[in-house]
């Protein structure tokens, strides 16, 4: 069965919103847009290229995918991730869009819940949740995560849309990998074992 990964950047305080750009998503008058770059280095970069080598497709949010629409058809050949960010199978859930441009793209119907269901279940290697912050929410609570892979830059906004927001359900983890880069970011890959359990000191 493909595994779904959630993966994301993400600051200290835990918020996910507009890393990429100032103007990225400036929503609830969210002032941070582009915070992720200046924390940023090569290790960075090469986790997320290491990260996507057992994947073959990326699970989307409407809004998500009309920012990647819009930025990956025309970028950069010279780019390493421009060929693999269009040739990648995009599954997108949304229920305004109609019709997707961007090339090997497709709408999921129905109940998103069970479309991922379904898809987890098709042949193929695992599956990327990139950003889609309401997406990624729908899916934790319907357990359908089986692994986050997380970059926690040095920095904190205070504001903003966190990937753990309110009503989060509680899940245990088990740590796959941990590691910190020269620049002080933290390379986290957890994988989902379940429901918490409780102890005490007393």
């Amino acid at each position: 069965m493909r595994k779904i990964i959630v993966s994301t950047f993400l600051t200290l305080d835990g918020v996910m919103q507009a890393p990429g750009g100032p103007d990225e998503d400036p929503e609830s008058g969210f002032p941070h847009g582009g915070w992720q770059k200046p924390t940023s280095d090569e290790e960075v970069g090469e986790a997320i290229g290491g990260w996507y080598e057992d994947t073959d497709a990326m699970l989307l949010g409407r809004k998500t995918y009309d920012i990647f629409a819009g930025y990956w058809p025309t970028a950069d050949p010279a780019n390493p991730f421009t060929e693999r960010m269009n040739s990648m199978r995009k599954y997108v859930a949304s229920r305004t869009l109609t019709s997707l441009d961007w090339q090997n793209s497709e709408l999921l119907t129905g109940d998103t819940a069970e479309a991922v269901r379904r898809l987890k279940a098709t042949e193929g290697r695992n599956i990327n949740v990139v950003g889609s912050g309401d997406l990624a929410q729908t899916l934790m609570r319907e357990n359908l995560v089986d692994e986050y892979r997380l970059t926690i830059h040095p920095v904190i906004l205070g504001s903003g849309k966190r990937l753990f927001a309110d009503g989060t359900v509680p899940t245990a983890l088990e740590p796959v990998s941990v590691t910190g880069t020269k620049g002080g970011t933290v390379l986290a890959v957890y994988r989902t074992t379940g429901k918490p359990t409780y102890d005490s000191y007393q």
